[in-house]
């Protein structure tokens, strides 16, 4: 079973850029599709981005579409989100999830989830 560990979240001024990690344990990390999602205070849980298990396939939401990407590498049994262009309302918990081959927006059928790394953008 994979385990994942996210990190590189921080405090970042407004319009600045952050790059999240998300670093599975267990030798199937590619059998897995990843999604991000993210919880601001008082808020629900929401999509961010998701990336199919061979990285073919990525999904967005459209808050974020054009200044987030979501990346993989196989290789390294770890899931990036490149966060430019940063926004307040970009603060959050963020969080990784993997779910076994197809992504989905749906955090639901998502089995496996990280601890949350914190992201902070300052105005």
């Amino acid at each position: 079973q994979v385990q994942l560990v996210e990190s590189g979240g921080g405090l970042v001024q407004a319009g600045g850029s952050l790059r999240l990690s998300c670093a599975a344990s267990g030798r199937t990390f590619s059998t897995y599709a990843m999604g991000w999602f993210r919880q601001a205070p008082g808020k629900e849980r929401e999509f961010v981005a998701a990336i199919s298990s061979s990285g073919g396939t990525t999904y967005y939401a459209d808050s974020v579409k054009g200044r987030f990407t979501i990346s993989r590498d196989n290789t390294k049994n770890t899931a990036y989100l490149q966060m430019n262009s940063l926004k307040p309302e970009d603060t959050a918990v963020y969080y990784c999830a993997a779910r076994q081959y197809t992504a989905t927006t749906n955090q639901l059928q998502y089995d496996l989830w990280g601890q949350g790394t914190q992201v902070t953008v300052s105005s």
